[in-house]
């Protein structure tokens, strides 16, 4: 079965935007059509940015990680020397769970590896919500 792991970013856009492309992705997950998972450290920095910016959003989040598997890191995953630490973490769970796509929307750390699963030293392929989703 699909695994579709969810960056922070994902999870902030979903939460700030219930009817967006993000939350459909997650509503496709609790339909059955895939597993959606997620980290710990995913959800604090959605929890944190939403807390911030959107802290009426708080609640939406709560509602939407119901149906969100919250996975682990192993640190001995292989993870691209470009990615900065707080995305490694990341990313090692993404690979850790062994998800097939890992959804963000963090282009200027994950850009160079959309769709390009040998770029990162896993079978994970990286993409926006968008182009995840058929046209």
């Amino acid at each position: 079965m699909m695994r579709v792991f969810l960056d922070a970013n994902v999870l902030f856009t979903a939460a700030h935007n219930p009817g967006g492309k993000a939350a459909f992705v997650i509503e496709l997950g609790a339909a059955g059509h895939f597993e959606v998972c997620t980290s710990r450290a995913a959800c604090r920095e959605a929890e944190r940015n939403l807390a911030a910016r959107y802290p009426d959003c708080l609640q939406t989040l709560a509602s939407m990680m119901r149906g969100i598997s919250v996975v682990s890191m192993d640190p001995s995953c292989p993870v691209p020397d470009s990615l900065p630490p707080q995305d490694a973490v990341i990313f090692q769970s993404a690979v850790s769970c062994r998800a097939t796509h890992f959804l963000t929307g963090d282009l200027r750390h994950f850009g160079p590896m959309m769709n390009q699963p040998q770029v990162t030293s896993s079978s994970v392929v990286v993409q926006t919500v968008a182009s995840s989703l058929p046209a």
